[in-house]
């Protein structure tokens, strides 16, 4: 039997990205060979991609591809662990199926996956590397942003891993500066609307609902419910429209403030973070 070292079992799974139990078993059968256990855990991997669609991948990264600063493409690739993704192989191809889906014009998710790809289809790709890292691989979500100016941010909230979060905003016209602190804007206040008109109906319906429920628990009074209910609807806004919300920077002056005064409109904008909505 050969002698199964840390450091094979190290060197295979930084090729792999499988687990430490699986590349053990797989230099054991192999009797040590690298190369022949790689392959081993690769028809495993193979063999095993049907079993996977149940499982959930909740980690990942995000990816932004660029055409100049008027196109931009934003994916978020989703894995089951850290570890695989911070492979260099699976940040490897979310970077080519970003920049894929930029220069072939594709901004939804299921039209990309079927796409034409490196001799294959990205579907077909994302199973080679399900089959290859063992895990539930997929790309989860894309946005594609076009504008007079276009800029981006990725934000990482470990320093170990690949970014977390990733923003791509529009501008009607140059600004550089502004463009990339609206983008750090975006990352750290989790806006979801560029507009009050723009948020559903419905979102706008269940906040009433809740503010009406919130404020009959609370003992108010009855005549005084509908401006509580409005009070606590427009604290929403604030909360979440981008243009309604407190400047990162300075935050006694809106975003509108900011824009206005800089003579510049955001016309569209993303914002990914990995595993939420």
């Amino acid at each position: 039997m050969a002698d199964i070292t840390a450091a094979d079992i190290k060197k295979v799974r930084e090729i792999t990205g499988a687990g430490m139990s699986d590349v053990k078993a797989a230099l054991t059968e192999a009797e040590g060979d690298h190369d022949k256990a790689i392959e081993i855990l690769r028809l495993k991997g193979a063999k095993d991609v049907g079993k996977r669609e149940s499982r959930s991948a909740s980690n990942g990264f995000v990816a932004i591809a660029l055409e100049g600063t008027t196109k931009a493409v934003l994916v978020e690739v989703s894995c089951e662990t850290d570890f695989v993704a911070k492979t260099e192989q699976l940040q490897t191809l979310g970077a080519d199926i970003a920049q894929h889906a930029l220069s072939a014009g594709i901004g939804d998710a299921e039209t990309l996956a079927g796409s034409s790809f490196g001799g294959g289809t990205v579907q077909s790709a994302l199973d080679e590397a399900n089959a290859a890292l063992g895990e539930k691989i997929e790309i989860r979500r894309i946005a594609a942003v076009e504008g007079a100016y276009v800029t981006s941010y990725l934000h990482k909230t470990s320093p170990d891993l690949p970014p977390a979060i990733g923003v791509l905003v529009a501008l009607s016209a140059d600004n550089p500066e502004l463009g990339k602190q609206l983008a750090q804007h975006i990352a750290a206040f989790a806006s979801r609307f560029r507009t009050r008109e723009e948020v559903p109906a419905e979102t706008v319906e269940a906040e009433r609902r809740l503010a009406e429920q919130m404020a009959r628990e609370e003992g108010k009074p009855e005549a005084a419910l509908p401006k509580i209910v409005e009070g606590r609807v427009n604290s929403f806004f604030k909360d979440f429209v981008l243009l309604e919300q407190a400047f990162v920077m300075d935050n006694k002056k809106s975003v509108q403030q900011v824009l206005t005064e800089a003579g510049v409109e955001v016309t569209a904008f993303a914002r990914f973070k990995v595993g939420q909505p």
